[in-house]
């Protein structure tokens, strides 16, 4: 019976292995599958701007003790600066 964990091989000709898988082919599959769920009516411009909408209306309306923390999280690189640094009142 065979052992369930063979030795690698060792000598002059066990080093790697090169080995390569080409996913071109799958990759442009995979991106028309997705643009066909999407549709024929997806517009990629108005998407971003619903979602600058859906982002200003997010900070919008913060009392003082939320603007100050929304002030640290942009100093802090966590969120992006918009506009003028200050959210949306």
């Amino acid at each position: 019976m065979a052992p369930q964990n063979p030795s690698l091989p060792t000598g002059p000709d066990s080093g790697p292995v090169e080995f390569s898988v080409d996913l071109t082919a799958h990759e442009v599959l995979r991106q028309a599958q997705v643009l066909a769920a999407l549709g024929p009516d997806w517009d990629p411009v108005e998407v971003m701007r619903q979602e600058e909408a859906a982002y200003a209306l997010l900070y919008s309306g913060l009392d003082e003790r939320q603007q100050s923390v929304y002030d640290e999280l942009v100093a802090a690189g966590v969120l992006p600066r918009r506009g003028d640094g200050r959210a949306a009142a």
